[in-house]
């Protein structure tokens, strides 16, 4: 059913389905977290966050350089299961999700993309982060235990039974849940649909629906030779397929340096310093500390034609 409903939703394109999906997705989402915060113990929540917001820059550098020595097997085991993991996992996304977003963000200055791909989405993390683990840890103090939980998903679900409306609520998580696997595998068809029609735009339905049957095949034989393992072998998969592509990385950061540098307003701008320093130096020389830069319209000789042009 998910395979069919990300094909569907891929195929109408981006300004259709996967952007229908996408506000969807963010009113259900924003509704969920206001619903935690009112119906939660709100001023913990408000509490946290500075609180939270403090203890991370003040931890950022040392985690960052924290290693198997500082901790043994048992830090050993917490990088492996999630800081390389999803090092890797955000790695094996790059080529879908960079492509998505670069499409969508066409016209966008680099100030705005950044702000609007990094900046946005971590302080609404935060937020997010803040609200449903304030909640869950107030919760634990007062004797629930949802740490004890087989899972994640079974502490999400144990959270919102204790309070109200937890039916609901619960069918709202997994519509999320759904949406979100929807509209990831939707720029993930795209994206393969327009790497294998040399780069296209608008790649064309049939490509965008081999890609996607093809993802839900792959999906499909995982889920039914590995079972419960299914989702370790995926994770292992995903970090194998990482690896290689993280050497793709870094040449695709040094590209996008070198591309920049040739950009005609960085090149515009190198220029106009140059012509600057150049004309306060022979003005220095001429005339000492007495003298003025002046603009004004100048007749250029253009190759080619007769005549000047202004």
């Amino acid at each position: 059913m998910l395979t069919i409903a990300f094909i569907a939703s891929a195929v109408s394109g981006v300004a259709k389905g996967i952007q229908w999906l996408s506000n969807i997705n963010m009113v259900l989402a924003l509704g969920l977290a206001l619903f935690v915060f009112v119906a939660g113990p709100t001023v913990f929540m408000l509490d946290l966050i500075p609180t939270s917001v403090g203890s991370y820059f003040q931890n950022l550098a040392m985690m960052s350089a924290r290693t198997e020595a500082a901790g043994g097997d048992g830090m050993a085991e917490w990088l492996s299961g999630w800081t390389v993991f999803y090092w890797a996992w955000w790695m094996s996304w790059t080529p879908f999700v960079g492509m998505f977003i670069a499409r969508i963000s066409r016209g966008r200055t680099i100030r705005q993309f950044v702000t609007g791909v990094l900046l946005v989405p971590s302080l609404v993390s935060l937020v997010w982060f803040a609200i449903f683990g304030g909640a869950a840890i107030r919760m634990q103090q007062n004797g629930t235990d949802l740490a004890g939980a087989s899972s994640p998903e079974s502490q999400l679900f144990g959270l919102l039974e204790n309070m109200p409306l937890a039916t609901l609520t619960s069918i709202v998580v997994m519509v999320l849940v759904g949406i979100f696997f929807v509209s990831g595998a939707d720029a993930a068809s795209i994206v393969m649909g327009t790497l294998s029609q040399r780069g296209t735009i608008e790649p064309s339905k049939p490509n965008v629906i081999f890609w996607g049957v093809l993802t839900g095949g792959v999906a499909a034989v995982m889920l039914l030779i590995g079972r419960d393992s299914a989702l370790t072998g995926l994770q292992n998969l995903t970090i194998v397929a990482a690896v290689p592509f993280a050497l793709v990385m870094v040449g695709i950061a040094w590209a996008l340096v070198k591309d920049l540098r040739q950009d005609p307003m960085m090149v515009r701008r190198r220029y106009g310093s140059k012509a600057v320093e150049d004309a306060v130096v022979s003005g220095v020389t001429q005339h000492g500390d007495d003298f003025a830069l002046t603009v004004e319209r100048t007749e250029v000789q253009v190759p080619g034609q007769r005549g000047t042009s202004t």
